[in-house]
Parts: structure tokens; C-alpha cells; sequence
């Protein structure tokens, strides 16, 4: 298959090589996705972490492969988003069929001035492939540790404390704080006897990766029902390297060891693309979760990623929400751990992206419940807005097979910082900011990874702790931040979220929500 799976290098810990161990900062627990964009952030904000992972390859199969505006745009402030963008498929089109006819379709970037397309189709093995050779740039700050599995988790006032197994014997390694990124299943949120609370739905659907060269569009195609796989739902997205991704609706009485093997499997991707010739290259079954811990925050235990919440596949809510913990996290876990900001200000991470997984499981549930509707209510209600879209406008947006991720707001979660609402709506207090052109480059590419007080147009007031930035607002910069003001200022968070905005800002203002923003 294209892509060659090789090792990582599995070293002596330093405990059991006779060097021992002062109390880390940060020990991050999961070298997915989650675990190694964690470890950069933080070393972006100046602090060292020490990854651990059982594991010594990157995972198997394509697993998370839609990546989404906003989630590329953090990996951009990473650094490997260009690169992204580069080997991944960009599209932005999305096809909804009822049988052999087309219900629904819909543009998910109608316009232009976005350094970020809509969304980029990439295998997670390439995307962690990018992020430990980006840990790879900061030998001082970030240890990764491979083969290294962790046996137990220990909590204390001051700080975590885990037992970890290795080749060579077992080892004790503190931290002030320690983040579990280990997935969907998580260790130690069992380890720590963790309510995973949600819906699980009876539900099952088989996932393949093949190898195939057709002329597709790098579109996404879901069907409701289709004549290839009669009373189910599929779908099918293109990847790098001719590989692509179908998902095939099985129903609960599948039996998954039944329903993976080759034998099976192959007949049902020939009826999908009819005959062409094609390879496979990975397969999974799944069932559909919408789930999540009812804290993310345990003293010095942080859950991040699946380890903390799950959503159904559809929308791409995954692995998206994912990253955007580590967005929200990172720069308030290095403010803490540098004594800049105090722990209250982790509570605004839990505050914030609860709310943010409450949204996607809100969304992941009621896409689930369309595409596998109860008898009764919800299979009536499906039916009748599928036979209706065919020639009912209205019906159309009704038709639901996954509301793709969009980038969540704050608004009124985070603290509320102050607005002038004759400014436009999309760069209100809470919301990310929406980048633009700006004199040949991006906007978001001058923001992040620090507070900033933007002056469009006008001279921002100087204050301790950010960074100030003056810039002649046109184009589409104005349309986003100005509309008919003729001057602002906006105070930015490292995440690139908007704290608050002025028309007229004085130094004291500033520094007033400066101090709220970061937890006093």
C-alpha cells in the first residue's frame, strides 16, 4: 500500500538507565493526534513535556480523515498545516442521494480570502507522521517516549503521579499536571473509575479503506438507501494516494468479526464501485457513541480528546473537537505552569469545551437518529422529509446526514468580554477570528500563540502582557471586523479567539479584560 508504516525508536527511560527524574511540568499520556499537537503547543509557549505511548508506529489505517477549516488552522499555527493542505484532498462540496437521486447538496466555504480551504481529506497516520517529525524541532522540550504504557495513575494535591511499563522494567514519573489523550477507550479514565456518560446507539457500520484509481470528485457522497446496499445508508470520501473511504450502514445484529473478514467485505465494495478494480487496505467496525466525562478537569488529571468525549463519526466532529481542546488548553495550561495566570484559569477549559462537546454530541445525535431512525416517530419523520425533498425545496435542509463541523463560539461561556455590537457578528467576543488577506499574507498568521491587541486603523493601547499590532483595514478585513466603523481594536486571545472589542478603547479597558481573560 502507498503509505510505509516504520518504527519509532524505543530508548531506555532515563529512571531505568540510572539517570533519575526530577518532577516533570507536563506528562502527556497518548502519542496520537491530541497527545503530540499537545506537546507542541506547549513547547511553542516555552514549556517541556514528556509524551508516553505503548505504541511505536503510527495508527493503522486511515482512521480520523476530515479535517476541517478551523482544526487546520490550528495545525497551521503548529506548524504543519501547510503541509497538510499540500498531500491532503481539498474539498468542499457535499452530495446527499436518496437512491439514485440527489436530495441535497451544500457549499461549506461560499467565499473566498481564506488561507484554509473548508475541509482537507488526510490519513491520521500522515497527520501524526507531520507531528512527531514537528516534536522532532524541539529536542529540549519534548521527550517522546515510545513503548512506554501506563499501569497507574496516582493523584495528590500538588500534582499526578503515573507507573509506566516498559521493555526494560517499570518506572514511577511525576507531574504537575498530567494529560490523558488516549483515545476513545482511555486507560486511565478506567484506571480512575470515570463515568462515561451519553448515548450509545444500536448501530453499526463497517469501515474500508481500498486502493482504487477512478475519476471521482473529491466530493463527499452519502446515500440514503442506496440500490447498492438496499434499506442502509454509505458513504464515500476520496483520500491521498487512491485511497478511499466507504462506510457501510451493517444494523445492530451485525457481528463484527463476522462482518470484517475479507470475504464479506469485498463483495460489498464491488457493488459500491461497480466494478472497478481495487485493493483493500483497512477495515473497522464501529458503533455509533455520543458520549462524555462530566468534568474534563480531575485536580491534576486533564482529559483532551476522545479520552474525554465521543461523537458519532458523521460531521466530523472528532477529531476536529479534538484539536480544539489542545487549542483551548495549551495556552492556559502554560500560563499556569509558568506562573503567569492561576490554576482558576484551567477552569475556564473545562467550562469552554464541555459546552463545545455538548454542541457537537447535540448534533452528532440528531444526525444519528436521522440516518438510523427508530420505528415509529423518527422513521416516519425520516421517510416523509427524504420523499419530500425530491421536489420540495424546504425539505432539503431537513435532510440530515451530518452537520460538519464548524468552529464552536464562546459566547457566553467564556467570560464575557466587552462588545460593541455595531461591530460585524462573526468576530464577536468568543468567536475565533475569521482570518483575511492582509498586505499579501493571512491575517490568523500574525495572531496566536499570545495575547494581541489589534488596532485596525488605529493605534491599540499599550499594555503588559500583549502584544500590540496596528493594521490598515481593507478589503475583506474590513467586511470581517469593521463594517461601517471606521476604526476598532480587538484584544485576541493565544487560541485566536476575541476577548472583546472596542470602537474606542482606553488603556484601562484593556487592561481590564486582559485580566479577565486570563482567570482573574
Amino acid at each position: 500500500m502507498p503509505y510505509e508504516y516504520q518504527e519509532f525508536p524505543y530508548l531506555t527511560p532515563g529512571p531505568l538507565a540510572g539517570k533519575p527524574e526530577a518532577r516533570h511540568k507536563v506528562v502527556i499520556v497518548g502519542a496520537g493526534p491530541i497527545g503530540l499537537a499537545m506537546a507542541v503547543d506547549l513547547a511553542l509557549h516555552g514549556v517541556a513535556s514528556v509524551v508516553l505511548d505503548d505504541n511505536n508506529v503510527v495508527s493503522r489505517g486511515s482512521r480520523a480523515i476530515c479535517w476541517a477549516k478551523r482544526t487546520l488552522e490550528i495545525f497551521d499555527r503548529l506548524g504543519i498545516g501547510e503541509r497538510m493542505v499540500t498531500k491532503g484532498v481539498t474539498w468542499k462540496i457535499g452530495r446527499t442521494r436518496h437512491r439514485d437521486r440527489e436530495v441535497f447538496n451544500f457549499d461549506l466555504l461560499p467565499e473566498d480570502g481564506h488561507k484554509m480551504p473548508a475541509f482537507i481529506n488526510l490519513q491520521q497516520y500522515y497527520v501524526e507522521q507531520y507531528l512527531v517529525e514537528r516534536c522532532r524541532d524541539f529536542p529540549d522540550l519534548i521527550d517522546l517516549r515510545f513503548r512506554n504504557r501506563v499501569t497507574g495513575v496516582e493523584r495528590h494535591d500538588d500534582h499526578a503521579a503515573a507507573t509506566v511499563s516498559t521493555p526494560d522494567g517499570d518506572y514511577r514519573i511525576e507531574a504537575e499536571y498530567l494529560l490523558a489523550c488516549d483515545g476513545a477507550g482511555s486507560p486511565i479514565r478506567g484506571m480512575m473509575g470515570l463515568d462515561f456518560a451519553g448515548e450509545l446507539f444500536e448501530e453499526r457500520f463497517l469501515i474500508a479503506d481500498i486502493e482504487m484509481e477512478a475519476d471521482f470528485p473529491s466530493e463527499r457522497w452519502f446515500w440514503f438507501e442506496p440500490t447498492f446496499h438496499p434499506g442502509q445508508s454509505a458513504l464515500l470520501h476520496k483520500q491521498p494516494d487512491n485511497i478511499y473511504r466507504i462506510d457501510l450502514q451493517l444494523g445492530w445484529d451485525a457481528d463484527p468479526e463476522v462482518e470484517r473478514k475479507p470475504e464479506n467485505v469485498i463483495p460489498r465494495i464491488e457493488k459500491v464501485v461497480e466494478g472497478r478494480p481495487f485493493a483493500l487496505d483497512w477495515v473497522s467496525i464501529y458503533t455509533f457513541q455520543c458520549r462524555r466525562l462530566e468534568r474534563f478537569i480531575h485536580d491534576r488529571v486533564i482529559f483532551v480528546g476522545d479520552s474525554a468525549h465521543v461523537v458519532s463519526p458523521f460531521g466530523a466532529r472528532g477529531g476536529n473537537g479534538g484539536v480544539q481542546d489542545v487549542d483551548n488548553l495549551g495556552w492556559k495550561l502554560a500560563a499556569v505552569v509558568k506562573g503567569d495566570s492561576g490554576p482558576a484559569l484551567l477552569e475556564s477549559y473545562d467550562r469552554e469545551r464541555t459546552h463545545a462537546a455538548d454542541e457537537n454530541i447535540r448534533n452528532s445525535a440528531r444526525a444519528t437518529k436521522f440516518m438510523s431512525p427508530a420505528e415509529g416517530v423518527e422513521r416516519i419523520f425520516r421517510d416523509s422529509v427524504l420523499a419530500l425533498a425530491a421536489h420540495a425545496p424546504f425539505a432539503r435542509g431537513m435532510v440530515n446526514s451530518g452537520r460538519l463541523s464548524l468552529p464552536c463560539s464562546y459566547q457566553g461561556t467564556a467570560p464575557d468580554g466587552p462588545d460593541d455590537a455595531t461591530l460585524p457578528a462573526g468576530a464577536a467576543p468568543g468567536r475565533p477570528c475569521p482570518d483575511a488577506p492582509v498586505g499579501g499574507a493571512w491575517l490568523l498568521n500574525r495572531l496566536g500563540g499570545r495575547f494581541t491587541m489589534l488596532g485596525l486603523n488605529t493605534d491599540p493601547p499599550e499594555i503588559e502582557g500583549a502584544a500590540a499590532l496596528r493594521l490598515d483595514a481593507s478589503g475583506l478585513l474590513t467586511q470581517r471586523y469593521l463594517g461601517d466603523a471606521p476604526a476598532a481594536v480587538y484584544l485576541i486571545r493565544p487560541d485566536q479567539h476575541v476577548v472583546g472589542r472596542w470602537t474606542d478603547a482606553s488603556k484601562a479597558d484593556a487592561e481590564a479584560a486582559l485580566a479577565v481573560a486570563k482567570g482573574g
